[in-house]
């Protein structure tokens, strides 16, 4: 465990954040299954990476109707204007909620004295309305995306990005994410990492262990207190 107590969380916003099990329904509407979700989303995130280990970029949404396009195509029992299915399911992302114990789980971040910052492969626009939505944008200090620095997590940049808009050195910043890549990402780039498991039971062997391993955020406030100096 970390020595020293973090003085900024750098939450990941899809999937860590946001619960993107409704987006299922979008799937199901236009036709498909909605257990496609998971494979379609899978593909977004190889794309980013992939642009941005070959030193190119191009931003979530655009990915994400790219790869759309794909996966519906020619999909049995899915008819219609492939446009405007791809558009409602991406639609779909300014409806999301967050996960049940985000919000207590962030005012008790917040209120022990953490400095709360997010940094989303997706957009601070959709970041913004999904915090407002659920009560706790005002305690976040700053929201970024990798337009800034144009490279999608887990590449240094992106980290580096996101706790110098806060000013802050790597070493003084926790990532807080359900993603192991992303946790591994953080690491590597100088962050301590806290892998939120929400039901997972297997972090991969191949990757970085993480900091702090809670169950989610109702769980995570208590663990960082408790080994405060």
């Amino acid at each position: 465990m970390p020595a020293d107590r973090p003085q900024v969380l750098v939450f990941d916003v899809n999937e860590t954040l946001s619960d993107l099990t409704p987006l299922r329904t979008r799937f199901e509407d236009i036709g498909a299954p909605g257990h496609l979700l998971a494979t379609w989303f899978a593909g977004v995130l190889r794309d980013g990476f992939a642009l941005t280990a070959a030193g190119g970029y191009a931003d979530f949404t655009s990915i994400a109707h790219d790869g759309l396009q794909a996966t519906l195509s020619g999909l049995a029992g899915c008819a219609g204007d492939g446009e405007a299915a791809a558009r409602h399911i991406l639609d779909g992302f300014a409806h999301l909620d967050v996960h049940p114990d985000v919000p207590d789980g962030v005012r008790k971040l917040s209120e022990a004295g953490y400095r709360l910052t997010a940094m989303t492969n997706g957009s601070v626009a959709l970041t913004e309305r999904l915090l407002d939505k659920a009560g706790v944008l005002d305690r976040f200090d700053a929201l970024s995306d990798v337009s800034g620095p144009r490279c999608w997590k887990p590449a240094p940049a992106a980290y580096h990005y996101a706790v110098e808009r806060v000013g802050v050195r790597p070493d003084q910043a926790l990532m807080v994410a359900v993603h192991p890549w992303d946790i591994d990402g953080a690491q590597r780039a100088g962050l301590d990492g806290a892998w939120l498991r929400r039901g997972a039971s297997v972090y991969p062997q191949t990757a970085l262990p993480p900091s702090y391993s809670a169950q989610d955020l109702r769980e995570l406030p208590d663990m960082l207190t408790a080994e405060r100096p």
